[in-house]
């Protein structure tokens, strides 16, 4: 990364209603790229299909890694063991992430929804966090974590950096229209 280096490390985290969380977490991506960094971006429960933005940040597959940590699809109910499995095994792969020197900036998009839906305790997320934070201080270097999804946990928005909440004041969905490339997806 060039003389833009970030000098602190932080925790921030986009959640609300509203759309524009993913999306924000990929600015930040774009940002980051912009001045020579990598990202890593991690998804729990959506990626089956990628959204537009993923073919052009491909384009930058030697500074941008992008891993979806499940099978890509909304879990409706209780998870199935394979989706308690697949999302064990993400959290394992994002410690062993967050231990290398390679990344910048890591993502973890909708992983505040992987705990709604039963996927991950707080206190197993909770820990995360704190493993990431003495990671980073002990090693010193600054790479930034962002968590996205609807529903943050209370314990969550205590121990971050920065919290932003994107509120759904009115969404065109409720009027009949469907999600559109290059805007939804």
């Amino acid at each position: 990364m060039n003389e833009n280096k970030l000098s602190t490390a932080c925790v921030q985290i986009y959640t609300g209603d509203g759309k524009g969380k993913t999306t924000a977490a990929l600015g930040c991506a774009l940002r980051m790229l912009g001045i020579g960094g990598h990202v890593m971006f991690g998804q729990f429960i959506k990626g089956r299909i990628l959204s537009s933005e993923f073919k052009i940040l491909n384009e930058y597959s030697d500074r941008f890694r992008y891993k979806s940590f499940g099978r890509g699809r909304f879990i409706k109910g209780k998870p199935s063991e394979e989706d308690l499995k697949l999302a064990s095994e993400g959290l394992k792969e994002c410690k062993k992430i967050v231990q290398s020197t390679e990344y910048d900036l890591i993502v973890l998009d909708e992983l505040n929804g992987a705990i709604g839906c039963g996927l991950f305790s707080v206190d197993e997320i909770v820990e995360f966090i704190n493993f990431y934070k003495r990671e980073t201080k002990d090693s010193g270097r600054c790479t930034e974590l962002i968590i996205t999804g609807r529903n943050a946990p209370a314990q969550l928005i205590e121990i971050a950096d920065l919290v932003s909440e994107i509120k759904c004041v009115k969404h065109y969905f409720q009027s009949g229209v469907s999600a559109r490339a290059g805007i939804e997806m």
